[in-house]
């Protein structure tokens, strides 16, 4: 596997998955922390009434978008059940932590909160990763075929779905409004 030693892929399972687990959760504690920093330089820029253009006023306008917003509403709706559930996610798992962060949830009670998200993601790697190395030791020409195909159906996916996102429920807008008289 690339970007993983060759002395834990050619070990036992459980090598992996201890690498997987530490990898994943540097990678959370640092999300939670940048959000955290960003919200502190946030505040404090607010505080001073001061124009935002420091790193952390800039990060935190960006932790202020339409993905963080349904992260913080999804912590609101199932609080700290839903950081080791959006474990089992991708690309919300990172808005999740950095939610966290940026709303300030206690540490102590965030990393416990945290650590059996850790394992399942890393039990779900773990797996994964090993049956693709397995399959490409048998079958490379199989392999590159499969994620072929997975490639083409996340394509069509995400062309699914930004095409029905951007639909207006409405119906269309008559010409004279979008002209603007």
């Amino acid at each position: 596997m690339p970007g993983v030693p060759s002395f834990i892929v050619a070990g036992p399972w459980w090598g992996l998955f201890l690498f997987l687990t530490a990898v994943v959760f540097l990678r959370t504690q640092a999300t939670y922390w940048v959000a955290r920093w960003a919200r502190a330089g946030a505040d404090a820029v607010a505080e001073r009434a001061e124009s935002q253009d420091g790193r952390r006023a800039r990060l935190a306008r960006r932790l202020a978008g339409q993905g963080t917003e349904r992260a913080r509403a999804f912590l609101e709706r199932w609080g700290f059940l839903g950081i080791p559930v959006s474990f089992l996610t991708i690309g919300f798992q990172t808005l999740v932590n950095a939610s966290a962060g940026y709303a300030r949830m206690r540490f102590d009670l965030y990393t416990l909160a945290m650590i059996p998200g850790c394992v399942a993601w890393a039990t779900v790697y773990t797996a994964i990763g090993l049956s693709l190395w397995e399959a490409w030791l048998r079958s490379p020409v199989l392999l590159v075929a499969a994620l072929a195909a997975v490639v083409v159906v996340a394509f069509a996916l995400s062309r699914w779905r930004r095409r029905s996102t951007t639909r207006d429920p409405r119906g269309p807008t008559p010409a004279s409004e979008r002209i603007g008289g």
